[in-house]
């Protein structure tokens, strides 16, 4: 898969944790992502987290390719609920109301 700047992934690590973070650039060895976060499976389902606490989320963070097991298009629903946690926008479904 290419990844392509200005989407959302989903990126399960090394480690065996999943990020879900907006790619902003792609290189050889690196990837430069912003407001990484961890999706961690609790009693209620899938939640999210922030996946650096102490780091200021204004800036991008780099990611070493090496550190990733995977990649994948993120599902809509949690798309949804990262553009939620990060900007404070509510995304809403499309609806089409017949009467």
């Amino acid at each position: 898969m290419k990844l392509e700047t200005n989407r959302i992934y989903t990126l399960k690590l090394a480690t065996g944790e999943e990020v879900v973070a907006k790619v902003l650039s792609v290189g050889t060895d690196m990837l430069e992502i912003e407001q990484p976060i961890s999706v961690v499976l609790g009693p209620q389902g899938l939640q999210m987290m922030p996946n650096l606490f102490s780091a200021d989320h204004q800036h991008p963070v780099q990611l070493n390719t090496s550190c990733c097991v995977c990649v994948a298009e993120t599902r809509d629903d949690i798309r949804n609920s990262w553009i939620e946690a990060t900007t404070g926008i509510r995304t809403v479904s499309k609806q089409i109301i017949t009467g």
